[in-house]
């Protein structure tokens, strides 16, 4: 779909427009403010130790070869095409209902939910012997990708606006840090100590049994995103979004919101929607991150295919995840640390904090060659014979999509904040340095990035879901995982030529746009230069090229 080169819709104030609001001299600080500095540090700090023990499960990088080895002896087949697919269907049913529980249970229920859940998958995976039991293990798998939310939110309602940033890159750095950890431990177990897939599966099932513990003792919070809002002026330094939407100031009443206020927000995704380049990466978003997740979903049989060795010591997959998340990390669309605090791999990040480029006029043709370098990774991990050609070909396909992932991210975030009923503490932030000449809010309207970023996940799984009924689940074509990699090569193939074409009609409708200004200025040589409207300012003015 083309895109016009506006960033900001007609009518919609440019995110330099935001200063700081001042502070009333008789609002009272939230109450992450005024709480003792050492209690809110040490929940902080004990909830990053608990980020960080919990993604410890060294049996998690090799749970395929462990499902299609000698441990089950399951075939190809029902691995590809009856067990995998659930992962998706379960991952679409409990999306939304997790999303809501999350903050109407204020985040703790559902990390102790998550934990059991952690606890079922390798209790199945170390006492299953059917295919509904790994079934079932799929189920409990996309329960604990969907509660994802509730860690990364939790955050949120320990501190004050002013250090969410801050402390969201603490609390999802200690969460890398875990992933990075175990994947490397595993690897190490298994190349060094020749530990077998069943040993690591029950040290998996050792740390996440003390993950549950460690749930046990998180301290539930008061007050949530969207249900559980104070009613009285403690934290109401600054109406809300959902405050205002509900008619009232952040300390008014809060009366019927819970009825109508998130049916309003939705109305007014329809008017960011009107902006050209927050829905070109909100399609971005939702058509390549299926694309995406998809091939994470069936890599591990793809390699299993290519090097089906029975000694588990040249089985790498460890170590390929250990080296994808420091280029790429394969973070959720849906964590809320993507709202404050996004983070991809450090490498892919840098990368992108050196492409200051005109986005607005640029952002099709970049995504568009992105893509189009992904479809050739998908072909060549597909025809390759060589596993660590397959290996290399995974992680940039990894690096490069969490390359986008920053640049998506801060557009929703200018979108969002520049909506007319957004209020916002602005600050120069270095968090986007791909985007110099913008202020990037650090407490912008919440409600808002959240609901866009979940609305996007939602047709993303949507999308994903249709696809592996048709081309993964047996009861639809029932692939095995070659051709499934063509299907995926020759969806990348298209997304890359619609955006090609889309940035050519971008290009042409810019150069259109410049011809006529610049013809008057060589027919008036010795007169002023015309004076360039709003629109078409400069990015150091604060506003977007026309």
């Amino acid at each position: 779909m083309p895109a016009a080169h506006q960033l900001m819709a007609p009518g919609i104030m440019p995110l330099s427009c935001c200063r700081a609001m001042p502070k009333s001299d008789g609002a009272k600080k939230p109450v992450s403010e005024t709480m003792p500095d050492q209690r809110w540090k040490l929940q902080v700090f004990y909830l990053c130790f608990y980020g960080f023990m919990t993604q410890i499960r060294p049996g998690e990088s090799f749970i395929t070869p462990y499902l299609l080895g000698a441990d089950k002896n399951f075939t190809k087949a029902e691995v590809t095409n009856v067990i995998t697919p659930v992962l998706s269907y379960s991952y679409m049913a409990v999306l939304v209902p997790i999303f809501l529980l999350t903050d109407y249970l204020r985040y703790k229920p559902v990390l102790v939910l998550q934990s059991l859940s952690h606890i079922s998958i390798w209790l199945l995976l170390v006492l299953g012997t059917s295919v509904l039991a790994m079934q079932l293990m799929e189920f409990f798998y996309g329960i604990t990708m969907a509660a994802r939310i509730a860690y990364s939110s939790y955050i949120f309602s320990l501190v004050a606006p002013s250090r969410y940033q801050r402390m969201a890159s603490y609390s999802r750095s200690a969460v890398l840090l875990g992933v990075f950890t175990s994947s490397v431990l595993s690897q190490l177990c298994v190349t060094l100590g020749s530990v077998s897939f069943l040993t690591l599966n029950y040290v998996s099932l050792g740390f996440v049994s003390f993950g549950l513990i460690l749930t046990l003792f998180l301290e539930r919070p008061r007050r949530s995103l969207f249900f559980n809002r104070p009613r009285g002026g403690g934290d109401a330094t600054v109406p809300t979004e959902l405050d205002r939407m509900a008619g009232g100031d952040g300390g008014g009443v809060t009366r019927g919101w819970r009825d109508m206020v998130l049916c309003r927000m939705l109305r007014e995704l329809g008017a960011l929607a009107r902006q050209p380049q927050l829905r070109l990466w909100s399609l971005w978003w939702v058509f390549n991150s299926a694309g995406y997740y998809l091939m994470l979903y069936y890599a591990h049989i793809l390699w299993n295919e290519i090097s089906p060795t029975t000694d588990n010591r040249r089985v790498y997959n460890g170590g390929v995840d250990a080296a994808s998340t420091l280029l790429g990390t394969a973070g959720d669309p849906s964590d809320a640390h993507s709202i404050f605090h996004p983070s991809p791999g450090a490498v892919a990040s840098f990368a992108a904090g050196y492409m200051k480029i005109r986005w607005t006029l640029w952002s099709e043709l970049v995504i568009g060659v992105v893509t189009a370098f992904q479809a050739g990774l998908l072909l060549l991990m597909n025809s390759t014979t060589n596993i660590w050609l397959c290996y290399v070909a995974y992680i940039l396909f990894r690096g490069s999509h969490q390359f986008l992932v920053p640049i998506a991210m801060c557009v929703v975030l200018l979108g969002t904040c520049s909506h007319p009923g957004s209020r916002v503490y602005a600050r120069s932030s270095p968090v986007f340095p791909f985007f110099p000449s913008f202020q990037i809010a650090t407490s912008l309207s919440k409600e808002l990035c959240a609901l866009v970023f979940g609305v996007n996940t939602f047709f993303a799984t949507v999308l994903k879901t249709i696809i592996t009924i048709i081309v993964a689940d047996k009861r639809g074509l029932g692939l095995s995982v070659h051709p499934q990699f063509y299907v995926y090569f020759g969806y990348f193939t298209l997304l890359a030529v619609v955006y090609l074409l889309a940035a050519i009609g971008v290009g042409v409708q810019h150069s259109h746009r410049r011809q006529p200004v610049e013809l008057a200025l060589a027919k008036e040589p010795c007169q002023l230069p015309v004076e360039i409207p709003a629109k078409e300012k400069s990015p150091e003015a604060g506003t977007v090229r026309a």
